[in-house]
């Protein structure tokens, strides 16, 4: 068996160093609503399809206690389509700026297509905001053959739903000759769900969340700590494999080939 498809996740992967634009837009739409998230729990549902890391963050529950003591009762569904509702149009202002490419990235997707595999990509984006944001990478020279997005196949991450949808389109013979590349725990476990072997992002991603010029501030020795501690969650969450930045992973690729030929499985 040998590699057949490649499957990237956008934000914090290819685009938007340290995902930033969906944690700026989901503070300020929460904060419309009196209510303070701090980024760190903003980030800890990361990579859902973002109705669904809406609901998450409302069920913190230091969260759900701010809102209680502010609206004096549970937050309902509602509640939720009204935060989302004012979430989108200020992720919208935000794609523009998201859409700059990390460092890499465009020569990895070109080096990819070089070895005769697929390229897919995921997200927990909205199929608008995608199609905003696909224009802005392409323009960089950077376009997966196909993006789906969790309307498109009935539900995000962590269902293996959208990885599956892309073997079917791009004629992937078996899940066991694919690779997940994602920088969040949900885009590992969309990987592992579908079947997929996975690798980790650190540096450019989620985990660290950072951008890139906060990143480049720091001395070697707490990007060093910042980097362990995201590589922890990501193999915590069952990575086969960690890298900095996406770029880095070709060499493992060319390892799980060997791995494949073996006989070996994810």
């Amino acid at each position: 068996m040998k590699l057949e498809m490649v499957v990237t996740d956008w934000a914090g992967t290819a685009v938007d160093f340290g995902s930033v634009a969906p944690i700026v837009a989901l503070e300020t739409a929460f904060a419309a609503k009196g209510i303070v998230v701090t980024r760190p729990l903003l980030r800890l549902s990361m990579g859902l399809a973002k109705r669904d890391h809406i609901r998450e963050v409302l069920a913190i529950p230091e969260i759900a206690e701010q809102w209680l003591s502010r609206f004096g009762e549970p937050h309902t569904e509602a509640d939720i389509d009204a935060i989302y509702a004012d979430f989108t149009p200020r992720m919208m202002d935000e794609i523009a700026a998201s859409a700059t490419l990390i460092p890499g990235i465009a020569e990895f997707a070109e080096a990819i297509r070089a070895r005769g595999l697929r390229h897919g990509a995921t997200t927990g984006y909205t199929r608008v905001m995608m199609e905003r944001l696909m224009i802005g990478a392409a323009a960089q020279g950077y376009a997966p053959e196909i993006s789906l997005c969790p309307e498109d196949v009935g539900g995000g991450r962590p269902h293996p739903w959208m990885c599956c949808r892309l073997a079917i389109e791009l004629r992937v013979t078996s899940m066991a000759a694919a690779v997940k590349i994602g920088d969040t725990p949900s885009d590992i476990a969309e990987g592992l769900n579908a079947g997929m072997w996975t690798i980790g992002v650190t540096t450019t991603g989620n985990e660290v969340g950072l951008s890139h010029a906060e990143w480049l501030t720091l001395n070697p020795v707490a990007q060093s700590a910042l980097r362990e501690v995201a590589a922890a969650k990501l193999l915590a969450a069952g990575a086969h494999y960690v890298v900095d930045a996406t770029a880095d992973s070709l060499p493992l690729l060319d390892e799980i080939e060997v791995r494949l030929a073996s006989g070996e499985r994810p």
